[in-house]
């Protein structure tokens, strides 16, 4: 009688058993991935608008610019305050001109849109967009809006006084 080498159907259960015991502890670590995926998101944006933003006063010092005067960059005249952070573009400003700054979300979302990169996340006063913008004196607030986490909404805020970017809910 031939013997015939392969698993018997024990050593079959039992593989398949620690299959799904380590897929049972495995599988909530892959989930938690999305939850980090999000807040690396709104880091990386936070990190390239406050680099936009010391780009600007840059810009500005280099070129001597006074309060409510204007910095091109690419083309784009952007509006700065008395510390030289920026504030607004010519379009839509966010200052009273004389530095003093008076934040809308209108002026918060053309001075995304001035100082980051075409490839940057959406931004728009209404639902639809990556981010949501609103606006208190002298802050912009954007609110990340992919995300639906329970822990609260994740924030950038730049604060066109000081020109800090900082987030919130991470």
């Amino acid at each position: 009688m031939k013997r015939q080498a392969g698993f018997t159907i024990i050593e079959l259960v039992v593989v398949i058993a620690l299959l799904g015991i380590l897929a049972a502890v495995a599988l909530p670590r892959f989930i938690d991935v999305t939850e980090d995926a999000h807040k690396a998101s709104v880091q990386g944006t936070a990190g390239a608008l406050g680099a936009a933003v010391a780009l600007v006063k840059a810009q500005a010092i280099v070129d001597n610019v006074d309060t409510g005067n204007t910095v091109a960059i690419d083309g784009l005249n952007i509006i700065v305050n008395a510390t030289r952070y920026p504030v607004g573009t010519s379009g839509s400003a966010i200052t009273d001109g004389s530095g003093t700054t008076t934040a809308s979300a209108a002026g918060c979302v053309a001075l995304w849109g001035a100082i980051l990169q075409a490839n940057a996340p959406t931004v728009a006063t209404a639902t639809g967009s990556d981010y949501l913008v609103t606006a208190a004196a002298p802050d912009c607030v954007f609110a990340y809006q992919p995300d639906t986490s329970t822990s609260g909404t994740r924030t950038i805020t730049y604060d066109t006084a000081t020109g800090e970017v900082t987030t919130s809910n991470l």
